[in-house]
């Protein structure tokens, strides 16, 4: 199953009709809810948490995934990798472009990815850029990454290509 992920500002989110051109969205392209990934900033995620939960709870019961955006950057609580239903968390490039390189950075990320996983959360790793930080990201259990190591940005039209090779 090929996933599709899409960055969702907070003033996308905030806005009313959020769902509901989502929704029409997803039934104008027929694509599967379940092949849809959200990626939100923690900073979108904690603005008005009521009305956030309600529509998390929503998109999960329409099988639409939510991911955490550049995740450790924010200033939020960690309470809501609690609170709310999330199915990963994506670590900041700028954590992973030093984990090889700085002492500290290994200890973070090392944090992230045992964090996310004793909250039954995926974990994916953005800015891949040299092999040396793919092995350490996979014997850390990390295993999901994206990155110029992996390819830089494509058009459209050579996105198919790749998908087939």
């Amino acid at each position: 199953m090929i996933t599709i992920a899409v960055n969702v500002s907070a003033v996308q989110f905030r806005n009313e009709r959020f769902l509901e051109d989502l929704f029409a969205i997803l039934s104008e392209t027929g694509l599967e809810p379940k092949c849809l990934e959200l990626e939100l900033t923690e900073s979108a995620l904690m603005k008005r948490a009521e009305f956030t939960a309600a529509i998390l709870q929503t998109l999960r019961e329409k099988g639409v995934q939510v991911v955490i955006d550049d995740f450790g950057t924010g200033y939020s609580s960690l309470s809501y990798l609690r609170k709310f239903p999330l199915d990963a968390l994506k670590i900041d490039q700028s954590f992973v472009r030093e984990i090889t390189t700085t002492p500290g950075e290994t200890t973070i990320v090392s944090a992230i990815i045992s964090m996310a996983r004793s909250l039954n959360l995926r974990v994916i790793a953005e800015g891949i850029e040299t092999p040396e930080e793919l092995t350490f990201l996979k014997e850390h259990e990390c295993e999901e990454g994206q990155g110029y190591l992996f390819s830089r940005p494509v058009l459209p039209q050579q996105l198919a290509s790749l998908l087939v090779a």
